[in-house]
C-alpha cells in the first residue's frame, strides 16, 4: 500500500467513525440517568476511544533550532484510549503515525549544508495525563466545552529518508537495517466540544520532543535534539452503558445544587429534623426539675418538696437527728468522728474545729494515726467502698495541709461494713457516713 492509498484509507475510516458515533449518540442522549455527587465512579462511563487526523511539522510553536529551514505539510493520524479517573483528570494511551517532511528550499544550493530535503515515516506510542483546566457550560447542567492540557512519555520509531545537496538519496533503514527507536515526550493542549453525551469533537496541538537528533537524518545542530508537532481534529466516543452519563462532562456544582432541591432529600432532611427535635424534647424532660431540689422529675420520688429542703438522691427530705446536729456544732475535740453528707466525700465546714484540734495534737506528739472511712448502705458495696476511701483521704489531705507529716497518717476504707447505727433509718445512715480515728 503506497502513501497516497494510506491517506485515503485513513480519511474514509475517519468519516465512517463519525457516522457511527453520531448514530450512537442519538440513541444514548435521552436515556441517561441522574448521578449523585458522592456516588462514586461506578455511576459514570469512564472509558473513551478516539480517532484523529491532522497535519505534522518538524517545527514546534515555541521555536528553537532546526536542521532544515522549511517544512512541508504531511498527514498524521492516530487512535486514543482514555480512562477518565476524575472529573478533571484522565490517563490516555495514544498510538500515532504519519510522515514529517522538510527542506532547505529557502537556501541557495551552496548553502544547504549537504542536505536538500527529508521525509520521515514515523510511529509512536505514548501514555499521557489529560487535565481539564477549564470548562464552558453556557449556563446549563452539563459542560459543553472542555479545555485540556496533556503531558506524557513513550516510544517513537521511524525511518528518515531524504536527498543530499549532491542529489544522492539517503535511507536510514536501508543503511542500518532497522528503524530508529527513541524516547518521545509529548506535551499538548486542546479544546473538546460535546456533541452529545457519547460523542465529542477534539481540536488539539501536540509538541513532540525526541531524545535524539535523528528524526530528519541530519545532525546539523548536534547536540541539539529533534522535535515535531501535530495539529489535529478528531472524534471521541464514550464506551459503556447507555444509562450512565460520561464522567468527562459532569458538572459537580450543578449536580449538588439539584440534589439540595431534590424532593426526596428534602423529605429525608425534614424527617431527620423531627427525630432530632424528639430527642431534644426527651432530654429536656430528663432535665426538668419542677420543685428545684436538684433531682429531675424523672427520678424524684418525693415531688413538690419545699424550697431549701435538703434532699437525698431520690429527692426526699433528709431528716437529721436533733441531738447529732446540736452536738456537732460545738464539737471541737481531737479525734472526734467526722460526718459527711449523702454520697459525698467533701468535708463540712463544721468539721474544721475537730480536724484542727486533731492536727495540733499530732504535730505536738509522735506516733501514727489511722484514718478509717465508712459509708451507709445506699448504693452498691463497691461504690460504698470507694466512697469510704475518698472520705478517709479527704481527712488525710486536710491534716497534711495543716502541717502533719503524711507518713504518720494511714488511711483505710471499710465501705458499708461496721455500721455504728441502724442503716434502715435515715437517722442511722447519717451517723454511718463518717471517718473515725485510731491512734
Amino acid at each position: 500500500m503506497n502513501y497516497s492509498t494510506l491517506k485515503k484509507t485513513v480519511a474514509l475510516s475517519f468519516v465512517a467513525a463519525m457516522a457511527v458515533g453520531m448514530a450512537k449518540a442519538q440513541s444514548t442522549d435521552s436515556t441517561t440517568t441522574t448521578a449523585k455527587v458522592f456516588g462514586g465512579r461506578g455511576q459514570y462511563n469512564t472509558w473513551n476511544i478516539g480517532v484523529n487526523v491532522g497535519v505534522t511539522s518538524p517545527f514546534v510553536a515555541i521555536g528553537g533550532s532546526n536542521d532544515f529551514t522549511d517544512w512541508k505539510a504531511q498527514l498524521g493520524y492516530g487512535v486514543s484510549v482514555r480512562n477518565q479517573l476524575a472529573h478533571s483528570f484522565g490517563l490516555q494511551l495514544d498510538v500515532r503515525g504519519g510522515k514529517v517532511a522538510g527542506n532547505n528550499s529557502s537556501l541557495a544550493s551552496g548553502q544547504q549544508n549537504g542536505f536538500r530535503d527529508f521525509s520521515t515515516q514515523f510511529w509512536s506510542g505514548t501514555i499521557s495525563g489529560v487535565v481539564n483546566v477549564a470548562t464552558i457550560d453556557y449556563i446549563r447542567r452539563k459542560n459543553a466545552v472542555n479545555f485540556f492540557v496533556t503531558a506524557g512519555a513513550g516510544l517513537a520509531w521511524y525511518n528518515p529518508t531524504g536527498t543530499l545537496a549532491s542529489g544522492a538519496h539517503y535511507d536510514w533503514k536501508a543503511t542500518s537495517g532497522h528503524d530508529v527507536k527513541e524516547l518521545i515526550i509529548p506535551i499538548g493542549a486542546g479544546v473538546k466540544f460535546r456533541l452529545t453525551d457519547a460523542v465529542a469533537l477534539n481540536l488539539g496541538y501536540t509538541a513532540n520532543f525526541y531524545d535524539g537528533d535523528n528524526l530528519d537524518g541530519n545532525h546539523q545542530g548536534y547536540p541539539t535534539k529533534d522535535k515535531s508537532s501535530y495539529g489535529y481534529a478528531g472524534l471521541e466516543f464514550t464506551l459503556g452503558s447507555k444509562s450512565k452519563p460520561n464522567l468527562d462532562w459532569v458538572n459537580p456544582v450543578a449536580m449538588m445544587y439539584d440534589e439540595l432541591y431534590d424532593a426526596a432529600l428534602r423529605q429525608e432532611v425534614a424527617a431527620l429534623k423531627s427525630r432530632v427535635s424528639n430527642v431534644e424534647n426527651a432530654v429536656n424532660d430528663l432535665k426538668k426539675d419542677s420543685d428545684g431540689d436538684g433531682v429531675s422529675d424523672q427520678f424524684d420520688k418525693c415531688p413538690n418538696t419545699p424550697a431549701g429542703t435538703v434532699v437525698d438522691g431520690a429527692g426526699c427530705e433528709i431528716k437529721f437527728p436533733k441531738d447529732t446536729v446540736t452536738a456537732a456544732a460545738p464539737a471541737a475535740a481531737a479525734y472526734s468522728n467526722i460526718q459527711f453528707d449523702f454520697d459525698s466525700s467533701v468535708l463540712r465546714t463544721s468539721s474544721y474545729p475537730a480536724l484542727d484540734a486533731t492536727s495540733a495534737d499530732l504535730r505536738s506528739a509522735t506516733g501514727t494515726v489511722w484514718v478509717n472511712g465508712y459509708a451507709s448502705s445506699e448504693g452498691t458495696a463497691a461504690h460504698n467502698m470507694q466512697l469510704s476511701k475518698d472520705r478517709a483521704n479527704s481527712v488525710k489531705t486536710y491534716l497534711v495541709n495543716s502541717g502533719v507529716d503524711a507518713k504518720r497518717v494511714k488511711v483505710k476504707g471499710y465501705g458499708e461494713t461496721h455500721p455504728i447505727a441502724d442503716n434502715s433509718t435515715e437517722e442511722g445512715r447519717v451517723l454511718n457516713r463518717r471517718v473515725e480515728f485510731k491512734k
